[in-house]
């Protein structure tokens, strides 16, 4: 039996989508997934990160809409190379980075299934905002 997690959904304002385009797809370097057609009428956005395990964020439109600030998903964004680049390329586009330490010398689980990698090391990781505000951590093996 296969369990995993699919995607998180976080919410954004009617009307957003372009602008979410332009940050999950031109920034970050994911890809748009098209939503099944009986769902396109709510608005809103898919978006995958098309190297393994192939993460998935929807974002769906809510009309009173309040951005996440503090529950936010926590992707592991390759080596720290990866995430130093990612910063960097965030940084140029204006979404401020806020490195953290607290989980350096934690060994964790590369996506929390047993039989993954483990970072015995601890984590690096980093927290940004998406154009509405979400939080978003992003972390790499130390």
């Amino acid at each position: 039996m296969y369990f995993g997690l699919h995607h998180v959904q976080l919410t954004c304002p009617p009307g957003s989508e372009d602008t979410l385009r332009k940050f999950y797809v031109n920034v970050l370097g994911m890809s748009e997934v098209v939503k099944p057609v009986g769902l396109q009428a709510r608005g809103g956005c898919w978006f995958r990160l098309d190297t393994e395990p192939g993460i998935e964020l929807h974002l769906g439109v809510q009309a009173d809409f309040r951005p996440a600030l503090k529950a936010h998903p926590g992707i592991v964004w390759g080596d720290m190379d990866d995430l130093r680049a990612l910063a960097d390329r965030l940084e140029a586009a204006g979404y401020p980075v806020t490195w953290d330490d607290e989980l350096h010398d934690t060994p964790m689980r590369l996506n929390g299934a047993p039989g993954c990698p483990t970072a015995d090391a601890g984590m690096n990781r980093f927290y940004t905002s998406d154009p509405h505000g979400n939080r978003l951590e992003f972390l790499s093996p130390r």
